[in-house]
């Protein structure tokens, strides 16, 4: 399939134009794919980087490959399912993060969870690619030469305020480590604000060090010995057998359809699986007849996401380690069922220990002029805070997504994925590709996901109309809408009985990164919340 441009879509200007170079040099999507990532660690750090993890959707049609990576983060082997239940004190309202008294399980060593964003980058690479590793990873070593200018939602990010929800605010740990008051703040402790330029020549050097002596370093060659002290020397769980023993795995995707239209995600233990039920019980209601944002759209958006909510709580976690029932959550015929309920006025309840949110994430999405496509979603998860001196780069605070209460879907267990958020997407549409997408945003994504979906099939919208479209979340038994959601619908929805929170930002819940392909062209949209961009090569 051959088509008239390349497009690539990536929530960071630098790195998108990094990806759209690769494009122009005759690199195919996951060779941009791959130097968009390096580089997007560098300029956003912490919403992915080295000490990170993820996967991605892989779809090259003139090699017959079709194909999801999943380079999760791993529990260390020194954890036990027990360890922490003295000490949990709550859940993020989303569901996102389980709380303890002490924050332990969000900032420091024993946050962290093995990461493998470096060998996921490198065997996409070896395995798609046509470019090598020194090649992809050159521009993320230019940028990190140069620093990088505070952009608004990177400072954002670093202020948001989560005491008052019983989380630990980014700031603190940004100024966890030596290397994080030096890199982050000014010599008057104050925060670098928007416009000042970030240096980090300890990232530069490990960069350069990842070329040099390849990225099997990070995981059995000296790096990885820097690591393993490190995580010894602090009470961190991962060891150096941890990072040797840690493998990339190959799957194939997960099929789900909406009016006609088939769709590829990824399989547990990411949330492809809660955006395909959500889109699977909504098929069976008449959305394009709706106004879009009406009380009516909103109220069914509310409940499916509800009932999508409560499964992702009960059943979501590492296949590995428990039993996921899939064929039933993504089947049409319970999707009928939670449809049924919906029409009769059944109202779902979500319970769980109610506190405040904290994600971060970053997309890319590509597809070449080859109409090879790639949507990779890559993380820290949150950010621990940890920086081992010398290295540069943070830490994955994933371990506070794990349940401390033992004998559950996503409680602890020695090298287990938790659950990802994510979910990397295509949509087919007569067997072609026509949409690309995915999004950072924690447990928003599969929501925002689905709703970026059906603005294009069931609204008809183009791609940045789609990212853009006000939307809303219920994953806690409230309704969470955008400040754009007019007043008289949510005052509606209120005398209705829904507990309404609308939030202070305009453009609210994950950041929909996405390609639409029409007559052989494609176009791209980046959400507005972020402050990506959209390049056609």
């Amino acid at each position: 399939m051959k088509l008239d441009n390349a497009m690539i879509v990536a929530a960071q200007p630098e790195a998108a134009e990094v990806g759209a170079e690769i494009l122009a040099r005759g690199g195919n999507a996951i060779d941009a794919a791959i130097a968009c990532a390096l580089v997007q660690g560098v300029v956003d750090p912490q919403m992915s980087g080295l000490g990170g993890f993820g996967h991605m959707q892989v779809y090259m049609p003139d090699r017959g490959v079709h194909e999801v990576l999943e380079f999760y983060a791993r529990a260390g082997s020194a954890v036990t399912e027990d360890m922490w239940l003295p000490l949990m004190s709550g859940q993020s309202r989303d569901g996102f993060a389980f709380l303890l008294d002490d924050h332990r399980n969000e900032i420091g060593y024993q946050a962290v969870c093995t990461p493998g964003s470096v060998k996921g980058y490198a065997q996409a690479l070896s395995r798609y690619g046509t470019f090598d590793w020194r090649d992809v990873i050159a521009p993320a070593i230019d940028q990190a030469r140069r620093g990088f200018m505070v952009r608004p939602h990177v400072y954002s990010y670093w202020c948001l305020d989560q005491q008052a929800a019983g989380q630990v605010n980014t700031r603190d740990k940004l100024a966890l480590t030596a290397t994080g008051r030096r890199v982050y703040f000014n010599t008057d402790g104050s925060l670098k604000k928007p416009g000042q330029i970030i240096t980090n020549p300890d990232l530069t050097r490990t960069l350069e060090r990842l070329a040099e002596e390849g990225p099997e370093s990070f995981y059995t060659g000296a790096i990885a010995r820097e690591i393993a002290s490190d995580m010894a020397a602090q009470g961190g769980f991962i060891t150096l057998q941890d990072l040797a023993d840690y493998r990339v795995e190959v799957t194939q995707p997960l099929w789900g359809s909406y009016r006609g239209y088939t769709i590829a995600t990824t399989p547990p233990p990411s949330s492809g699986l809660a955006m395909l039920e959500l889109l699977h019980i909504l098929e069976n209601f008449p959305l394009g007849t709706l106004r879009h944002g009406s009380v009516e759209h909103l109220r069914l958006l509310a409940e499916a996401m509800k009932r999508m909510t409560i499964d992702k709580d009960r059943y979501m976690g590492d296949p590995a380690y428990v039993e996921v029932p899939v064929k039933m959550l993504v089947g049409k015929a319970y999707a009928a069922q939670q449809a049924d309920a919906i029409r009769a006025g059944q109202r779902a309840t979500v319970i769980r220990p109610d506190n405040g949110t904290c994600r971060d994430t970053t997309h890319v999405s590509v597809v070449d002029r080859d109409g090879n496509a790639v949507a990779l979603t890559h993380t820290l998860g949150s950010p621990s805070g940890a920086i081992t001196e010398g290295l540069g780069f943070m830490y994955n605070g994933t371990m506070s997504r794990f349940d401390p209460r033992p004998g559950r879907a996503a409680s602890i267990a020695p090298g287990k994925r938790r659950a990802s958020s994510a979910a990397p997407t295509i949509v087919f549409r007569e067997g072609k590709p026509f949409v690309v997408i995915g999004a950072p945003g924690g447990s928003y994504i599969a929501p925002s996901m689905a709703q970026g979906i059906m603005n294009i099939i069931d609204f008809n919208m183009s791609m940045l109309e789609a990212v853009s479209a006000p939307r809303v979340v219920a994953v806690s038994d409230a309704l969470d809408v955008s400040n754009r959601i007019l007043r008289s619908v949510t005052d509606a929805l209120t005398q209705e009985g829904y507990d309404v929170r609308r939030a202070w930002q305009s453009y609210a819940f994950a950041a929909l990164h996405g390609i639409r392909i029409d007559g052989g062209r494609c176009n791209g949209g980046a959400d507005p919340q972020r402050d990506g961009m959209a390049i056609s090569v």
